[in-house]
Protein backbone atom coordinates (compact mmCIF):
# COMPACT_ATOMS: atom_id res chain seq x y z
CA UNK A 1 0.00 0.00 0.00
CA UNK A 2 1.63 3.65 -0.61
CA UNK A 3 1.55 5.72 2.07
CA UNK A 4 3.35 9.29 2.18
CA UNK A 5 5.04 11.32 5.36
CA UNK A 6 4.38 14.12 6.25
CA UNK A 7 7.31 16.76 6.08
CA UNK A 8 8.01 19.54 8.37
CA UNK A 9 6.31 22.66 6.62
CA UNK A 10 4.85 20.70 3.48
CA UNK A 11 1.52 21.75 2.06
CA UNK A 12 -1.07 19.77 1.24
CA UNK A 13 -0.89 19.81 -2.02
CA UNK A 14 2.21 18.75 -2.67
CA UNK A 15 1.85 15.49 -0.38
CA UNK A 16 -1.31 14.81 -2.54
CA UNK A 17 0.90 14.94 -5.47
CA UNK A 18 3.92 12.80 -3.74
CA UNK A 19 1.36 9.98 -3.34
CA UNK A 20 -0.71 10.08 -6.79
CA UNK A 21 3.07 9.74 -7.78
CA UNK A 22 3.69 6.70 -5.89
CA UNK A 23 0.31 5.37 -6.66
CA UNK A 24 1.15 5.25 -10.13
CA UNK A 25 4.42 4.17 -9.95
CA UNK A 26 3.16 1.23 -7.57
CA UNK A 27 0.97 -0.02 -10.28
CA UNK A 28 -2.08 -0.49 -7.85
CA UNK A 29 -4.73 1.15 -10.29
CA UNK A 30 -3.66 -0.33 -13.69
CA UNK A 31 -3.86 -4.03 -11.93
CA UNK A 32 -7.45 -2.56 -10.48
CA UNK A 33 -8.85 -1.47 -13.88
CA UNK A 34 -7.42 -5.03 -15.70
CA UNK A 35 -9.33 -7.26 -12.74
CA UNK A 36 -12.32 -5.22 -13.10
CA UNK A 37 -13.94 -8.20 -15.20
CA UNK A 38 -12.71 -11.93 -15.73
CA UNK A 39 -10.44 -12.51 -18.11
CA UNK A 40 -10.24 -16.22 -19.04
CA UNK A 41 -6.45 -17.19 -20.30
CA UNK A 42 -7.10 -18.36 -23.72
CA UNK A 43 -8.30 -14.25 -24.19
CA UNK A 44 -5.28 -13.16 -22.47
CA UNK A 45 -3.13 -15.24 -24.40
CA UNK A 46 -5.04 -14.00 -27.47
CA UNK A 47 -4.60 -10.45 -26.47
CA UNK A 48 -0.83 -10.58 -25.43
CA UNK A 49 -0.23 -12.17 -29.37
CA UNK A 50 -2.14 -9.57 -31.27
CA UNK A 51 0.26 -6.90 -28.91
CA UNK A 52 3.32 -8.52 -29.87
CA UNK A 53 2.00 -8.61 -33.71
CA UNK A 54 1.17 -5.18 -33.55
CA UNK A 55 4.84 -4.28 -31.83
CA UNK A 56 6.62 -6.84 -34.68
CA UNK A 57 4.97 -4.59 -37.54
CA UNK A 58 5.96 -1.55 -36.08
CA UNK A 59 9.35 -2.32 -35.99
CA UNK A 60 9.72 -3.53 -39.35
CA UNK A 61 7.88 -0.64 -40.43
CA UNK A 62 10.81 1.85 -38.57
CA UNK A 63 13.94 -0.60 -40.17
CA UNK A 64 12.57 0.33 -43.76
CA UNK A 65 12.55 4.03 -43.33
Amino acid sequence: MASVVLRPNESQDSILKRFRKKVVKSGILSTVRQKRWFVSKSETDRIERKKSMRRMKRRQFEKHD
